[in-house]
Protein backbone atom coordinates (compact mmCIF):
# COMPACT_ATOMS: atom_id res chain seq x y z
CA UNK A 1 0.00 0.00 0.00
CA UNK A 2 1.27 3.54 -0.73
CA UNK A 3 2.26 6.03 1.71
CA UNK A 4 -0.61 8.22 0.97
CA UNK A 5 -3.19 5.74 0.16
CA UNK A 6 -5.23 5.67 3.67
CA UNK A 7 -8.78 8.25 3.59
CA UNK A 8 -8.72 8.31 7.68
CA UNK A 9 -6.36 8.27 10.39
CA UNK A 10 -7.03 7.42 14.12
CA UNK A 11 -5.64 7.64 17.00
CA UNK A 12 -7.02 6.04 19.85
CA UNK A 13 -6.24 6.41 23.60
CA UNK A 14 -7.06 2.78 25.44
CA UNK A 15 -8.92 2.98 29.07
CA UNK A 16 -10.47 0.95 30.97
CA UNK A 17 -14.42 2.24 30.22
CA UNK A 18 -14.22 4.13 27.51
CA UNK A 19 -11.62 5.01 24.74
CA UNK A 20 -10.85 8.14 23.26
CA UNK A 21 -10.90 8.08 19.71
CA UNK A 22 -9.93 11.03 16.94
CA UNK A 23 -10.18 10.66 13.35
CA UNK A 24 -8.21 13.16 11.26
CA UNK A 25 -7.69 13.15 6.90
CA UNK A 26 -4.50 13.05 5.05
CA UNK A 27 -3.74 16.83 5.50
CA UNK A 28 -4.17 16.24 9.61
CA UNK A 29 -7.07 17.72 9.80
CA UNK A 30 -9.58 17.07 12.45
CA UNK A 31 -12.68 14.54 10.73
CA UNK A 32 -14.57 13.43 14.17
CA UNK A 33 -13.48 13.10 17.89
CA UNK A 34 -15.57 10.83 20.07
CA UNK A 35 -15.64 8.66 23.03
CA UNK A 36 -15.79 4.65 22.80
CA UNK A 37 -17.72 2.55 25.22
CA UNK A 38 -15.40 -0.56 26.58
CA UNK A 39 -18.39 -2.82 25.20
CA UNK A 40 -19.43 -5.57 22.40
CA UNK A 41 -21.97 -2.92 21.28
CA UNK A 42 -19.85 -0.12 21.58
CA UNK A 43 -16.87 -1.74 19.28
CA UNK A 44 -19.11 -2.77 16.90
CA UNK A 45 -20.52 0.87 16.24
CA UNK A 46 -16.56 2.25 16.21
CA UNK A 47 -15.71 -0.08 13.89
CA UNK A 48 -18.50 0.80 11.58
CA UNK A 49 -18.21 4.07 12.14
CA UNK A 50 -14.75 4.45 10.46
CA UNK A 51 -15.89 2.24 7.70
CA UNK A 52 -18.39 4.80 7.03
CA UNK A 53 -15.68 7.66 7.49
CA UNK A 54 -13.58 6.07 5.05
CA UNK A 55 -16.56 5.86 2.57
CA UNK A 56 -17.31 1.81 3.15
CA UNK A 57 -13.57 0.93 2.39
CA UNK A 58 -12.29 -0.42 6.39
CA UNK A 59 -8.88 -0.81 4.34
CA UNK A 60 -8.38 2.62 3.96
CA UNK A 61 -8.62 3.10 7.82
CA UNK A 62 -5.02 3.47 9.68
CA UNK A 63 -5.65 3.29 13.63
CA UNK A 64 -2.54 4.18 15.67
CA UNK A 65 -2.56 2.59 19.28
CA UNK A 66 -0.26 2.03 22.07
CA UNK A 67 -1.47 -1.58 22.79
CA UNK A 68 -0.64 -4.27 20.22
CA UNK A 69 -3.57 -6.57 21.12
CA UNK A 70 -6.93 -6.67 23.16
CA UNK A 71 -10.58 -6.54 21.83
CA UNK A 72 -10.44 -3.09 20.34
CA UNK A 73 -7.23 -4.23 18.28
CA UNK A 74 -9.61 -7.97 17.32
CA UNK A 75 -12.35 -5.74 16.17
CA UNK A 76 -10.18 -3.50 13.99
CA UNK A 77 -8.61 -6.19 12.67
CA UNK A 78 -11.72 -8.60 12.21
CA UNK A 79 -13.69 -5.26 10.75
CA UNK A 80 -10.72 -4.81 7.63
CA UNK A 81 -8.76 -1.55 9.25
CA UNK A 82 -4.81 -1.51 9.27
CA UNK A 83 -3.83 -1.22 13.01
CA UNK A 84 -0.43 0.23 14.15
CA UNK A 85 0.72 0.67 17.77
CA UNK A 86 3.47 2.63 19.31
CA UNK A 87 5.84 2.80 21.94
CA UNK A 88 4.72 4.61 24.71
CA UNK A 89 8.21 6.24 25.33
CA UNK A 90 8.17 7.34 21.44
CA UNK A 91 4.44 8.56 22.04
CA UNK A 92 5.56 10.71 25.41
CA UNK A 93 8.33 12.24 22.44
CA UNK A 94 5.72 12.82 20.04
CA UNK A 95 3.65 14.55 22.46
CA UNK A 96 5.86 17.97 22.70
CA UNK A 97 5.00 18.61 19.57
CA UNK A 98 1.97 19.25 20.68
CA UNK A 99 3.19 21.18 24.04
CA UNK A 100 5.85 22.09 25.50
CA UNK A 101 4.52 22.15 29.21
CA UNK A 102 4.22 18.87 29.50
CA UNK A 103 0.52 18.45 29.69
CA UNK A 104 -0.90 15.26 28.84
CA UNK A 105 -4.91 14.11 28.38
CA UNK A 106 -7.16 11.18 26.47
CA UNK A 107 -7.74 13.54 24.05
CA UNK A 108 -4.32 15.33 23.16
CA UNK A 109 -2.74 11.70 23.41
CA UNK A 110 -5.32 10.60 20.87
CA UNK A 111 -4.62 13.51 18.70
CA UNK A 112 -1.11 12.87 18.76
CA UNK A 113 -1.66 9.55 18.00
CA UNK A 114 -3.69 9.97 14.61
CA UNK A 115 -1.16 12.87 13.97
CA UNK A 116 1.97 11.26 14.12
CA UNK A 117 1.04 7.97 12.12
CA UNK A 118 0.29 10.65 9.25
CA UNK A 119 3.98 12.03 9.25
CA UNK A 120 5.73 9.13 10.94
CA UNK A 121 4.18 6.20 10.02
CA UNK A 122 7.58 4.49 10.13
CA UNK A 123 7.90 4.51 13.67
CA UNK A 124 4.93 2.11 14.08
CA UNK A 125 4.51 -1.50 13.69
CA UNK A 126 2.01 -2.92 12.18
CA UNK A 127 0.00 -5.08 13.72
CA UNK A 128 -1.21 -8.38 11.81
CA UNK A 129 -3.90 -11.22 13.06
CA UNK A 130 -1.95 -13.79 14.64
CA UNK A 131 -2.80 -17.88 14.88
CA UNK A 132 -5.26 -18.90 17.71
CA UNK A 133 -2.64 -21.00 18.69
CA UNK A 134 0.30 -18.50 18.96
CA UNK A 135 -2.42 -16.31 20.78
CA UNK A 136 -2.55 -19.34 23.45
CA UNK A 137 1.06 -20.28 23.62
CA UNK A 138 1.65 -16.56 24.17
CA UNK A 139 -0.97 -16.31 27.04
CA UNK A 140 0.19 -20.32 28.26
CA UNK A 141 3.83 -19.05 28.37
CA UNK A 142 3.53 -15.89 30.69
CA UNK A 143 1.16 -17.37 33.11
CA UNK A 144 4.12 -20.07 33.37
CA UNK A 145 6.39 -17.53 34.11
CA UNK A 146 4.28 -15.61 36.59
CA UNK A 147 3.85 -18.70 38.22
CA UNK A 148 7.32 -19.49 38.44
CA UNK A 149 8.28 -16.07 39.97
CA UNK A 150 5.34 -17.12 42.49
CA UNK A 151 6.60 -20.28 43.49
CA UNK A 152 10.07 -18.42 43.76
CA UNK A 153 8.60 -15.99 46.47
CA UNK A 154 6.49 -18.44 48.44
CA UNK A 155 10.09 -20.87 48.52
CA UNK A 156 12.11 -17.94 49.63
CA UNK A 157 9.49 -17.67 52.32
CA UNK A 158 9.68 -21.02 53.27
CA UNK A 159 13.00 -20.90 53.31
CA UNK A 160 13.36 -17.87 55.55
CA UNK A 161 10.86 -19.66 58.16
CA UNK A 162 13.22 -22.64 58.11
CA UNK A 163 16.25 -20.35 58.69
CA UNK A 164 14.21 -19.46 61.88
CA UNK A 165 14.05 -23.10 63.63
CA UNK A 166 14.74 -25.98 61.41
CA UNK A 167 17.28 -26.12 59.34
CA UNK A 168 18.10 -29.53 59.04
CA UNK A 169 15.85 -30.03 56.53
CA UNK A 170 18.17 -27.72 54.25
CA UNK A 171 21.21 -29.40 54.81
CA UNK A 172 19.59 -31.54 52.36
CA UNK A 173 17.64 -29.78 49.97
CA UNK A 174 18.92 -25.67 50.51
CA UNK A 175 16.44 -24.61 47.98
CA UNK A 176 13.48 -25.74 49.58
CA UNK A 177 11.32 -26.09 46.80
CA UNK A 178 11.35 -29.81 46.22
CA UNK A 179 7.76 -31.58 46.50
CA UNK A 180 9.11 -34.23 48.56
CA UNK A 181 10.94 -32.08 51.05
CA UNK A 182 7.03 -30.30 51.43
CA UNK A 183 6.07 -33.80 52.09
CA UNK A 184 8.51 -34.29 55.01
CA UNK A 185 7.71 -31.13 56.18
CA UNK A 186 4.39 -32.43 56.65
CA UNK A 187 5.25 -35.43 58.24
CA UNK A 188 7.63 -33.56 60.43
CA UNK A 189 6.83 -29.70 60.83
CA UNK A 190 9.38 -29.13 64.15
CA UNK A 191 12.60 -31.04 65.28
CA UNK A 192 10.83 -32.28 68.14
CA UNK A 193 8.74 -34.39 65.67
CA UNK A 194 11.29 -35.08 63.44
CA UNK A 195 13.18 -36.61 66.13
CA UNK A 196 10.61 -39.41 66.70
CA UNK A 197 10.65 -40.28 62.65
CA UNK A 198 11.59 -43.87 61.98
CA UNK A 199 13.83 -44.74 59.18
CA UNK A 200 11.46 -46.99 57.27
CA UNK A 201 8.91 -44.16 57.13
CA UNK A 202 11.83 -41.62 55.68
CA UNK A 203 12.36 -44.67 53.21
CA UNK A 204 8.80 -44.22 52.16
CA UNK A 205 8.75 -41.15 51.72
CA UNK A 206 11.88 -41.20 49.08
CA UNK A 207 10.88 -44.27 47.47
CA UNK A 208 7.83 -42.50 46.77
CA UNK A 209 9.21 -39.26 45.55
CA UNK A 210 11.66 -41.11 43.63
CA UNK A 211 14.94 -39.73 45.49
CA UNK A 212 17.72 -42.12 44.91
CA UNK A 213 20.51 -39.34 45.70
CA UNK A 214 19.85 -39.69 49.52
CA UNK A 215 19.61 -42.49 51.49
CA UNK A 216 16.82 -42.63 54.75
CA UNK A 217 19.82 -43.57 56.83
CA UNK A 218 21.59 -40.36 55.74
CA UNK A 219 18.09 -38.62 56.44
CA UNK A 220 17.33 -39.38 59.47
CA UNK A 221 21.22 -38.40 60.81
CA UNK A 222 20.54 -35.20 59.26
CA UNK A 223 16.92 -34.71 61.06
CA UNK A 224 18.46 -35.63 64.24
CA UNK A 225 21.01 -33.16 64.47
CA UNK A 226 20.89 -30.66 67.67
CA UNK A 227 18.04 -28.32 66.60
CA UNK A 228 18.71 -24.36 66.73
CA UNK A 229 18.11 -22.53 69.67
CA UNK A 230 14.79 -20.67 69.93
CA UNK A 231 12.89 -18.58 72.17
CA UNK A 232 9.40 -19.81 73.58
CA UNK A 233 6.48 -19.46 70.97
CA UNK A 234 9.37 -19.26 67.96
CA UNK A 235 8.49 -22.66 66.96
CA UNK A 236 4.80 -22.56 67.41
CA UNK A 237 4.94 -19.66 65.00
CA UNK A 238 7.24 -20.09 62.61
CA UNK A 239 5.85 -24.08 62.11
CA UNK A 240 2.13 -22.66 61.99
CA UNK A 241 3.42 -20.30 59.02
CA UNK A 242 4.94 -23.35 57.08
CA UNK A 243 2.12 -24.81 57.37
CA UNK A 244 0.43 -22.37 55.18
CA UNK A 245 3.11 -22.12 52.83
CA UNK A 246 3.69 -25.67 51.63
CA UNK A 247 0.04 -25.95 50.09
CA UNK A 248 0.72 -23.21 48.04
CA UNK A 249 3.90 -24.23 47.16
CA UNK A 250 1.89 -27.70 46.19
CA UNK A 251 -0.86 -26.22 44.47
CA UNK A 252 1.69 -23.72 42.18
CA UNK A 253 3.68 -27.10 41.61
CA UNK A 254 0.89 -28.54 39.91
CA UNK A 255 -0.12 -25.80 38.10
CA UNK A 256 2.99 -25.41 36.70
CA UNK A 257 3.22 -28.87 35.43
CA UNK A 258 -0.32 -28.35 33.93
CA UNK A 259 1.13 -25.23 31.88
CA UNK A 260 3.71 -27.42 30.69
CA UNK A 261 1.79 -30.30 29.61
CA UNK A 262 -0.54 -27.81 27.69
CA UNK A 263 2.92 -26.15 26.26
CA UNK A 264 3.91 -29.16 24.87
CA UNK A 265 0.42 -30.19 23.16
CA UNK A 266 0.46 -26.59 21.73
CA UNK A 267 4.14 -27.28 20.33
CA UNK A 268 3.10 -29.94 19.07
CA UNK A 269 0.04 -28.73 16.88
CA UNK A 270 2.26 -26.15 15.71
CA UNK A 271 4.45 -28.68 14.74
CA UNK A 272 2.56 -30.79 12.34
CA UNK A 273 2.03 -30.16 9.01
CA UNK A 274 0.05 -27.16 8.21
CA UNK A 275 -1.87 -25.83 5.38
CA UNK A 276 0.08 -24.35 2.29
CA UNK A 277 0.44 -20.36 3.43
CA UNK A 278 1.12 -21.49 7.30
CA UNK A 279 5.40 -21.53 7.43
CA UNK A 280 4.66 -21.14 11.09
CA UNK A 281 3.99 -25.06 11.43
CA UNK A 282 7.59 -25.61 10.31
CA UNK A 283 9.17 -23.00 11.75
CA UNK A 284 8.28 -25.01 15.34
CA UNK A 285 10.66 -28.11 14.15
CA UNK A 286 13.19 -26.22 12.65
CA UNK A 287 13.46 -24.23 15.92
CA UNK A 288 13.68 -27.00 18.42
CA UNK A 289 16.38 -28.63 16.48
CA UNK A 290 18.76 -26.10 17.60
CA UNK A 291 20.68 -27.12 20.36
CA UNK A 292 19.31 -25.26 23.68
CA UNK A 293 16.09 -24.77 22.61
CA UNK A 294 13.76 -26.27 24.49
CA UNK A 295 9.97 -26.30 25.60
CA UNK A 296 10.35 -23.05 27.56
CA UNK A 297 12.95 -21.05 25.19
CA UNK A 298 10.50 -22.52 22.15
CA UNK A 299 7.29 -21.31 23.38
CA UNK A 300 8.41 -18.05 24.37
CA UNK A 301 10.24 -17.43 20.97
CA UNK A 302 7.46 -18.17 19.19
CA UNK A 303 5.16 -16.20 21.55
CA UNK A 304 6.34 -13.16 21.86
CA UNK A 305 8.59 -13.00 18.29
CA UNK A 306 5.69 -14.41 15.96
CA UNK A 307 5.79 -11.63 13.43
CA UNK A 308 9.92 -11.32 12.96
CA UNK A 309 9.95 -14.98 12.71
CA UNK A 310 7.88 -15.18 9.90
CA UNK A 311 9.19 -12.52 8.04
CA UNK A 312 12.43 -13.88 8.44
CA UNK A 313 13.79 -10.64 10.11
CA UNK A 314 17.33 -11.09 11.64
CA UNK A 315 17.22 -7.29 12.48
CA UNK A 316 14.06 -6.68 14.48
CA UNK A 317 14.59 -9.85 16.04
CA UNK A 318 17.64 -9.24 17.83
CA UNK A 319 16.38 -5.99 18.29
CA UNK A 320 13.37 -7.37 20.51
CA UNK A 321 15.81 -9.53 21.79
CA UNK A 322 17.93 -7.01 23.41
CA UNK A 323 20.54 -8.13 21.89
CA UNK A 324 21.70 -5.32 19.33
CA UNK A 325 23.19 -2.81 21.06
CA UNK A 326 22.83 1.18 21.59
CA UNK A 327 25.56 3.12 20.25
CA UNK A 328 25.54 7.05 22.03
CA UNK A 329 28.00 9.25 20.00
CA UNK A 330 28.24 13.10 20.88
CA UNK A 331 31.06 15.15 19.36
CA UNK A 332 33.77 13.25 19.74
CA UNK A 333 32.78 10.94 22.25
CA UNK A 334 31.57 7.76 21.49
CA UNK A 335 30.10 4.75 23.78
CA UNK A 336 28.10 1.19 23.16
CA UNK A 337 26.01 0.31 25.47
CA UNK A 338 23.82 -2.47 26.29
CA UNK A 339 20.34 -2.63 25.11
CA UNK A 340 17.59 -2.06 27.64
CA UNK A 341 14.26 -1.12 25.37
CA UNK A 342 13.52 -4.21 24.21
CA UNK A 343 10.97 -7.33 25.30
CA UNK A 344 12.32 -8.52 28.59
CA UNK A 345 10.46 -12.09 28.09
CA UNK A 346 12.28 -12.42 24.73
CA UNK A 347 15.55 -11.08 26.36
CA UNK A 348 15.22 -13.57 28.98
CA UNK A 349 14.29 -16.34 26.53
CA UNK A 350 17.65 -15.57 24.39
CA UNK A 351 20.17 -15.49 27.43
CA UNK A 352 19.06 -19.00 28.51
CA UNK A 353 18.91 -20.36 25.07
CA UNK A 354 22.53 -19.13 24.82
CA UNK A 355 23.70 -19.89 28.20
CA UNK A 356 22.14 -23.90 27.54
CA UNK A 357 23.80 -24.02 24.10
CA UNK A 358 27.29 -22.62 25.18
CA UNK A 359 27.49 -25.93 27.57
CA UNK A 360 26.52 -28.33 24.93
CA UNK A 361 27.35 -26.90 21.39
CA UNK A 362 30.92 -27.05 20.54
CA UNK A 363 30.85 -23.63 18.06
CA UNK A 364 28.99 -21.88 20.79
CA UNK A 365 30.96 -22.80 23.91
CA UNK A 366 34.17 -21.45 21.00
CA UNK A 367 32.57 -18.31 20.45
CA UNK A 368 31.91 -17.60 24.70
CA UNK A 369 35.47 -19.19 25.23
CA UNK A 370 36.71 -16.37 22.33
CA UNK A 371 34.69 -13.35 23.93
CA UNK A 372 35.56 -14.29 27.30
CA UNK A 373 39.30 -14.57 26.18
CA UNK A 374 39.18 -10.81 24.37
CA UNK A 375 38.06 -9.06 28.10
CA UNK A 376 34.29 -9.79 27.09
CA UNK A 377 32.43 -10.14 30.52
CA UNK A 378 29.91 -13.71 30.72
CA UNK A 379 26.94 -11.44 30.11
CA UNK A 380 28.44 -9.98 27.36
CA UNK A 381 29.56 -13.19 25.94
CA UNK A 382 26.48 -14.87 25.72
CA UNK A 383 24.80 -12.22 24.01
CA UNK A 384 26.94 -12.99 21.23
CA UNK A 385 26.76 -16.16 21.28
CA UNK A 386 23.17 -15.82 21.63
CA UNK A 387 23.50 -12.89 18.35
CA UNK A 388 25.43 -16.05 16.22
CA UNK A 389 22.54 -18.33 17.28
CA UNK A 390 19.62 -16.18 16.16
CA UNK A 391 22.09 -16.10 12.42
CA UNK A 392 22.18 -19.43 12.37
CA UNK A 393 17.98 -19.56 13.20
CA UNK A 394 17.22 -17.19 10.47
CA UNK A 395 19.14 -18.77 7.42
CA UNK A 396 17.32 -22.19 8.82
CA UNK A 397 14.19 -20.50 8.79
CA UNK A 398 15.38 -19.11 4.89
CA UNK A 399 16.26 -22.19 3.47
CA UNK A 400 13.99 -24.48 5.48
CA UNK A 401 16.48 -26.88 6.57
CA UNK A 402 16.97 -28.32 10.22
CA UNK A 403 20.36 -27.59 12.07
CA UNK A 404 23.39 -29.62 11.65
CA UNK A 405 25.89 -29.29 13.77
CA UNK A 406 28.31 -31.42 11.71
CA UNK A 407 28.28 -28.78 8.94
CA UNK A 408 28.35 -25.99 11.61
CA UNK A 409 31.26 -27.10 13.32
CA UNK A 410 33.02 -27.88 10.16
CA UNK A 411 32.56 -24.04 9.09
CA UNK A 412 33.76 -22.99 12.48
CA UNK A 413 37.03 -24.81 12.05
CA UNK A 414 37.32 -23.19 8.31
CA UNK A 415 36.55 -19.68 9.63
Amino acid sequence: MSEHSYAVYVGVDWADAEHQVMAVDAQRQPLEEWGVPHSGEGLTEFTARLTRLAGGDPGRVAVALELPRGAIVDALLDRGCHVFALNPKQLDRFRDRFTAAGAKDDRRDARVLADSLVTDRAAFHRVAAEDPLIIQLRELSRVDAELQQEARRVTNRLRAQLHRYYVQPLAVCPAADEPWLWALLELAPTPGAAAHLREAQLARLLREHRIRRLAAAQLLAHLRRPPLPAAPGVVEAASSHVALLVPRLRLLHEQRQQCGRRLDHLLQQLGAPGEPGQPEHRDVTLLRSLPGVGRQVAATMLAEASQPLAARDYHVLRTWSGLAPVTIQSGSRRRVEMRHACNRRLRQAVYHWARVSMQVDAPSRAHYAALRGRGHTHGRALRGVADRLLRVLIAMLRTGTLYDAGQRHAQHLAA
